[in-house]
């Protein structure tokens, strides 16, 4: 009986000393600081992501922030490419240009000659309303001093294909003026009266004499009031002016009888009497 007393004090001690030294050991682990790795404290800051349209809204406010010219282009070869009328919200959907936002842009753009506005769309305004190759060719035919080819250039999108194709009909002549270097296109209409010239004014024309330097060509065609296609005098002074010398017509070189000519006349001496040593 004593013997089992003893035993089960021996125990309890076992025990109250495993929960002891069990409290020691969790106090410890507390007080102790955890170690982090130095890769892990150094990590850098996660970069801003910026939103995908930005590059869109900046390039968006520099339009809408550019001189009133430029945006006013924008729209007008906007109108020019499509051929469409656009609401002010259209153009801005489509170039970017706020016409409601900015008075001046709006103003001029209804004032523009190449821009027609009916009180809600903008659309294209060329020079001639021409829409195809037959309206053209009667516009070309009523014009029988010519009209220029920059006036029509902009009336619809394949107009100089049928310029070129009208041409290839012998419909209509294309010209380069000499004073602005433009085309200019003349009507070749059949229909028109033909004149005759006379064979007597051709030869007499043909047998005139032209001064051999241009300059007098162009002071004859001024005193006979006409303006000469060329400047001579200008295009002179130019090239003067740049160091660069007229060319010199090269010299006939002399057909003279030297000592190693050979000879086949020469029964008759007197041919060779100015033979060179």
């Amino acid at each position: 009986m004593a013997l089992q007393e003893s035993l089960d004090r021996f125990k309890k001690q076992q025990e109250k000393c495993q929960s002891t030294l069990t409290s020691i050991a969790s106090k410890k682990a507390a007080a102790t600081p955890r170690a982090v790795p130095a890769a892990a404290s150094r990590a850098p800051a996660p970069a801003v992501k910026f939103s995908n349209d930005t590059e869109r809204l900046q390039h968006i406010n520099s339009i809408r922030k550019g001189p009133v010219g430029a945006q006013i282009k924008r729209v007008i070869d906007l109108l020019l490419e499509t051929r469409q009328a656009f609401t002010p919200e259209l153009i801005n959907e489509a170039c970017y240009v706020d016409v409601n936002a900015n008075k001046a842009v709006f103003d001029s753009l209804r004032n523009n000659p190449k821009v027609h506005y009916d009180g809600k769309r903008f659309s294209y305004k060329s020079k001639h309303a021409l829409k195809d190759k037959n309206q053209l060719r009667t516009l070309i035919r009523k014009f029988s001093e010519g009209i220029p080819v920059i006036d029509l250039k902009d009336s619809y999108p394949t107009v100089m294909e049928d310029l070129q194709a009208l041409k290839a009909a012998g419909d209509i002549w294309l010209l380069s003026n000499f004073d602005s270097q433009e085309d200019i296109a003349y009507p070749n209409d059949p229909k028109l009266p033909s004149s005759k010239v006379d064979d007597d004014l051709k030869h007499f024309f043909r047998g005139i004499e032209l001064p051999r330097d241009m300059l007098d060509i162009e002071k004859d065609l001024q005193k006979n009031g006409m303006k000469p296609a060329t400047d001579t005098a200008k295009r002179r002074a130019m090239a003067q002016s740049q160091g660069i010398q007229a060319k010199s017509k090269p010299k006939k070189k002399k057909n003279e009888i030297s000592k190693r000519t050979k000879l086949t006349n020469s029964h008759l001496p007197e041919l060779f009497k100015t033979l060179k040593n």
